[in-house]
């Protein structure tokens, strides 16, 4: 599922971000180079979470996080999620089956929907909107979980992501097409970027608002909003 967005989001973003820059290539996001150096995902509070234990259907099903960061499971209680990895979290709960019910349960866990793994689409594409990450996404990728791009308005050589590196706002350009000829590399997106699809022609949403709102602080409130 995914979440529809306002209207003018894009005038908002470019308001906030600036202009893209042409033929950049954006780093990732901190919090991707971190998780990678610690090896795993941390869950966090509303994340989506498949649990399979051998033999016990009642603990075979997805669970979500609460916003405390707990989970209420059956046969288990409460157990602490947030800040676990699903690797940690399935070693807490073979534990506290182990201390009532078993005497080697199998647990594993894994994350079904990230909460903070989630994509702004926006522009010109069939159906604009937030979407989940689930696993290693591209550019092309994320642009089809947002129905593709607009086949009557779409500029498809001019497609922004928008991200937050070290504190700082960047954006960049990408051409979909030379990536769809396998002219251009396809980029990754991470969870919190914004994907742009420009439209084509004296509509352009870069052309009519990159100069329009300076640093555009005040429209900061129109682009973050709770996922």
């Amino acid at each position: 599922m995914h979440k529809r967005l306002p209207p003018l989001t894009a005038a908002a973003i470019i308001a906030l971000f600036g202009a893209p820059a042409l033929a950049a290539d954006l780093p990732p996001p901190d919090t991707v180079t971190q998780a990678r150096a610690a090896g795993d995902y941390r869950i966090g509070p509303q994340d989506m979470l498949d649990i399979d234990v051998s033999q016990v259907p009642e603990l075979s099903k997805p669970f979500e996080v609460d916003t405390g960061g707990n989970l209420l499971l059956p046969l288990v209680g409460q157990v602490q999620a947030a800040g676990r990895t699903p690797a940690e979290l399935s070693a807490d709960i073979a534990t506290a089956l182990k201390k009532k019910y078993m005497k080697d349960p199998q647990v594993v866990v894994s994350v079904k929907e990230a909460q903070g793994q989630k994509i702004t689409v926006d522009g010109a594409v069939g159906q604009p909107g937030v979407y989940p990450l689930n696993g290693p996404t591209t550019l092309m990728q994320a642009v089809s979980l947002a129905k593709g791009a607009d086949p009557h308005f779409a500029n498809v050589h001019k497609v922004a992501i928008f991200r937050q590196v070290n504190g700082t706002r960047r954006s960049a350009f990408y051409d979909l097409q030379q990536i769809r000829t396998g002219h251009a590399d396809d980029p990754a997106v991470y969870g919190s970027d914004i994907v742009v699809v420009d439209t084509s022609g004296s509509k352009s949403f870069f052309n009519t608002y990159s100069g329009a709102f300076g640093s555009g602080m005040g429209l900061l409130g129109m682009l973050i909003r709770p996922w």
